[in-house]
């Protein structure tokens, strides 16, 4: 009975020491933030205008057709081919729908599916920082350590965030499972050049590593800036995951739908892990997928267009308020140095932007996994309307005075 009583007193946490690794994501937390002041939201990158009517119109029409069960679990067969399809026409890339595509619940769970169909413990994962939130958490839960290399911004607003080859180099070694490249890249804007990208593939064959590239925004580009997918390059089609997505570039960013693109053996595991974590993406809204697949080559420069058009919109705004601004060539960010304002960290100086001020930002630490290397930056998005960068203007315009 003394042992009985003796075991009872030895409580058990019930919590996974992953869990106590990372935070909840601090790009949502600022968007409640956003809500409870009343403050312009430009932290979470969603759009607040319309998606287009097209697709909108091919979901309802699906829904009307009781497309309202379960898609087959990796993908309906008209978005999986629509994938392949777009594939081939914007990156020259063959794939197989029925044995290289896995659709998803977002490109976040297609991350978070790949590594874990992929990484054992004592795995290690190549990542740039700063990197969207997700990469690390998502590393640790699949077992794997992250070992981060720094993307340095310019001393120009006008240069390019560059990293080390020697410090590249040197995150490789026999443990290395994987590399996670976001080209174009958040929160820098940073879309990685051919000669950056062959580096990389020439260190991913050396030290045989995988690399898993999120390209949700492959359409957001800039100034004549050219995105390349890695799978694209000689001697990476059977060594990388392709992980993309409906939300940046159809502005539906609450329909999750993604998908990961990756040779057949490691699209069965991706596959197994997707099954039993989410068993399937909508299904009506996969259909609306391949409508949106479908549209033509029009759509995306006028997409890549309007957002030019936002870029160069805010940042005389940011830049008039005292802001240093990065200027991004692709995605739909702008990475700032908030050193002009004599604030101690990043943190404090968004919450008071996002109180007092009334603009919600994203704290520059929450892309780095030491903080103070982030405590002098600050990110916003510019997916909104005009109307609504106005807005943020006119309320930014008060740290000048």
């Amino acid at each position: 009975m003394a042992d009985v009583i003796s075991l009872s007193n030895q409580k058990k946490q019930f919590l996974s020491d992953k869990v106590s690794q990372f935070t909840e994501s601090v790009i949502r937390e600022m968007t409640r933030q956003a809500m409870l002041y009343g403050a312009v939201n430009l932290a979470q990158g969603f759009p607040d205008f319309a998606a287009p009517a097209e697709i909108k119109q091919a979901a309802r029409a699906a829904i009307d057709s009781d497309v309202n069960q379960y898609a087959i679990t990796w993908g309906a067969k008209n978005l999986r081919n629509a994938i392949a399809r777009q594939m081939g026409v914007w990156q020259g890339i063959t794939v197989d729908p029925e044995k290289e595509v896995t659709v998803c619940c977002g490109s976040t769970e297609a991350m978070i599916s790949t590594l874990l169909a992929v990484c054992n413990a004592g795995d290690e994962v190549v990542i740039f920082e700063p990197f969207y939130e997700n990469y690390g958490p998502d590393s640790v839960l699949s077992g794997a350590r992250p070992r981060f290399v720094k993307l340095r911004p310019p001393t120009s607003g006008a240069g390019e965030w560059a990293f080390d080859e020697q410090e590249l180099r040197a995150a490789f070694d026999q443990h290395t499972k994987a590399i996670i490249l976001n080209t174009p890249n958040n929160p820098t804007g940073k879309v990685f050049t051919r000669p950056e990208l062959e580096l990389i593939r020439d260190l991913c064959v050396e030290f045989d590593v995988l690399a898993i590239t999120d390209e949700i925004y492959e359409h957001i580009l800039f100034d004549g800036t050219e995105h390349i997918s890695m799978a694209s390059l000689d001697g990476m089609r059977e060594r990388t995951v392709t992980i993309n997505g409906m939300s940046k570039t159809y502005s539906v960013t609450g329909w999750r739908v993604g998908w990961a693109v990756a040779p057949e053996k490691i699209t069965n595991a991706i596959r197994k892990v997707h099954d039993f974590l989410t068993v399937g993406a909508p299904a009506p809204l996969q259909e609306a997928g391949a409508a949106a697949l479908s549209l033509p080559a029009e759509y995306y420069a006028k997409l890549a267009e309007g957002y030019r058009v936002r870029r160069d919109h805010l940042i005389p705004a940011l830049e008039g308020a005292g802001f240093k601004c990065f200027r991004p060539r692709g995605a739909y960010y702008v990475m700032t140095d908030i050193s002009a304002f004599g604030f101690d960290d990043d943190v404090s100086f968004t919450k008071y932007l996002v109180k007092d001020i009334g603009v919600a930002s994203v704290p520059g630490s929450s892309f780095y996994r030491d903080p103070r290397d982030g405590a002098r930056q600050v990110r916003f998005a510019f997916c909104k309307k005009l109307e609504t960068l106005d807005a943020a203007a006119e309320k930014l315009a008060k740290l000048a005075r």
